[in-house]
């Protein structure tokens, strides 16, 4: 049986007495007990990383409270494992809602087809004009409550319509005689917020939606001028949005809408600050949304902060694998050779579209020389790319004259290549949730699709970990994968 103690470095977390009542949104700093209570069992849950035996010294006895969340959590894992999911998300259920009253509410409405749902005549040529015909499960769960001004967690695989869904709610609501920004939608990576402008521009395209991305490595002045003329969306990156609420080119006066998009991403690294600095300056009634393919506990706590009642929508753990993509992996042994491997399987690559992940930048430039000094040619991009050339490299690869992509969990998120085929995990991600988000790049919207994964002998427990975490079973990769491109 495995425990665990607190990560180096961090300070013991007091455990205040459970208390009633929220946070409001006008008052994140004055925070009231019970919310303190639950906010440091989350601080210390999140802090989960080493495990021990059950006699280590080093864990130090406490509170009851914290001392009962501990030993819960020490019996959730098998021998061996860092993860069961499920588990733990019942159990972090169970510590959020340790008051006795629910923090989530269920929402089970479905609507089987776009005319269903109320929305506006020219939304829904929108809609239908951008290649939708009937709405995927989140679409069918989700669309309605945010047209009703709810406040939603939603959680659905990625390639599922989860940026539709929240760019529809959006577009209902806005007033178009008020060239004002009424919805900001946050995103993590400039080439996701860009995705996110062309999807609410399209699927707006009858309804005259001004849409405008602010995002990092493009002009300020361009911005301001655009924003003073007046749009009715902002979508963008947490450092250039705040930039501008800043200067005051972006006015939140009339924002009634706020999203946050991949909130995993956006609520557990390094934007969390800035998101909530964001935050306090939007109008106290303005209408939250989370939408991500996975949602660890750590951020369902957090947006406790800034959401009020929210509707509930989220996937069982076992059915976030996507259906439709075929999952192999090859035992390449040594680190040494992936390259051989990757070589032997690029006819196959040539056949479709394909996305290459590895774990680091350096990599990403290591890989593209070494497949173009043996005549493969392939396309790559990274963070350390200008912004410039990222966009022509991703145009390329979206119109197809660019067939073979190498890149790093950044194109992971989001971005929506309707033509990927084929994922190859030349690295295994260091955390099994972004598994999901890389081999979410193929067999988009129901698409077939093949993901293969490198595996060495240290690759052997991430493998097995990211099969626990979803529950399914990645055969080896057989001989006629080319049949089932």
């Amino acid at each position: 049986m495995e425990v665990f103690e607190m990560v180096a470095g961090e300070e013991p977390v007091e455990i205040l007495p459970s208390g009633a009542g929220m946070v409001g949104k006008e008052g994140i700093g004055d925070v009231l007990a019970g919310e303190i209570h639950k906010r440091n069992v989350a601080t210390w849950m999140r802090s989960i990383a080493v495990p021990l035996t059950t006699s280590s010294p080093d864990i130090k006895s406490g509170d009851n409270a914290c001392n009962s969340a501990l030993n819960a959590m020490a019996g959730l894992a098998p021998e061996g494992s860092q993860y069961d999911a499920r588990q733990y998300d019942s159990k972090m259920s169970e510590i959020l809602n340790a008051d006795g009253q629910d923090f989530f509410t269920s929402y089970d409405e479905v609507y089987d087809s776009f005319d269903a749902m109320g929305l506006q005549e020219n939304l829904l040529r929108g809609i239908y004009a951008y290649g939708f015909e009937k709405p995927s499960a989140i679409q069918q769960r989700g669309i309605v409550p945010f047209c009703k001004g709810l406040d939603v967690i939603q959680q659905a695989q990625s390639g599922t319509g989860k940026t539709a869904t929240f760019c529809s709610g959006i577009l209902q609501q806005l007033d178009y005689s008020l060239v004002q920004c009424q919805a900001l939608v946050l995103a993590p990576t400039r080439e996701l917020a860009q995705q996110i402008e062309k999807v609410m521009r399209a699927l707006g395209d009858y309804l005259g939606v001004k849409v405008h991305a602010c995002v990092g490595g493009t002009s300020v002045r361009e911005d301001q001028r655009i924003l003073q003329a007046g749009v009715h969306v902002v979508v963008g990156t947490p450092g250039r949005v705040f930039d501008m609420l800043r200067r005051q080119s972006l006015r939140p006066d009339y924002i009634k809408m706020f999203v946050l998009d991949e909130a995993d991403e956006m609520l557990s690294r390094g934007f969390k600050d800035q998101i909530y600095d964001i935050f306090q300056l939007l109008p106290p009634n303005v209408q939250v949304g989370v939408f991500s393919a996975t949602m660890p506990p750590e951020a369902l706590e957090i947006t406790r902060k800034f959401m009020n009642k929210p509707v509930r929508i989220l996937v069982k753990r076992d059915e976030l694998t996507l259906e439709g993509i075929k999952q192999f992996h090859v035992n390449v042994e040594k680190e040494d050779w992936k390259l051989e491997t990757l070589c032997d399987l690029y006819e196959t690559l040539a056949i479709t579209q394909s996305v290459i992940f590895v774990n680091t930048r350096r990599k990403v430039d290591w890989l593209t020389d070494k497949m173009r000094s043996r005549d493969h040619t392939v396309s790559a991009t990274h963070g350390d790319m200008d912004q410039n050339t990222r966009d022509i490299i991703m145009r390329e690869f979206r119109s197809g004259s660019s067939r073979v992509l190498i890149t790093t969990d950044l194109l992971a998120r989001g971005i929506d290549v309707q033509q990927v085929s084929l994922v190859i995990n030349y690295d295994l991600p260091t955390q099994p949730e972004n598994y999901l988000h890389r081999i979410g790049r193929s067999g988009r919207f129901g698409r077939k699709g093949v993901a293969i994964n490198f595996v060495t002998k240290d690759d052997e427990r991430m493998l097995f970990d990211i099969q626990k975490f979803y529950n399914v079973v990645i055969e080896e990769l057989p001989s006629n994968v080319a049949d089932l491109l």
